[in-house]
């Protein structure tokens, strides 16, 4: 019984860890449908994938500047 109870302790244990690993967010940005330049690297340092993710994704933009009819859009991605 001792032995089953230990296993069951040790089973939920790992399911408990993260997977924390270094991520990286790649972001490119384009004007009016031309590439403004290369693309930008941010890495995430001992970070979740999950938790990683959503701050990568949160800096994908779109807006126009000024009264120009030039659009600007941010896509990033993790890898």
């Amino acid at each position: 019984m001792k032995k089953i109870i230990l296993f069951v302790a040790v089973v939920s244990a790992i399911s408990f860890a993260s997977c924390k690993k270094d991520r990286t967010c790649t972001c490119s940005s384009t004007t009016n449908g031309v590439s403004d330049g290369p693309a930008t690297v941010t890495v995430y340092t001992k970070a979740k994938k999950g938790d990683a993710r959503s701050q990568c994704l949160s800096t994908s933009i779109v807006y126009t500047v000024g009264t120009l009819t030039a659009t600007r859009v941010e896509t990033c991605t993790l890898n």
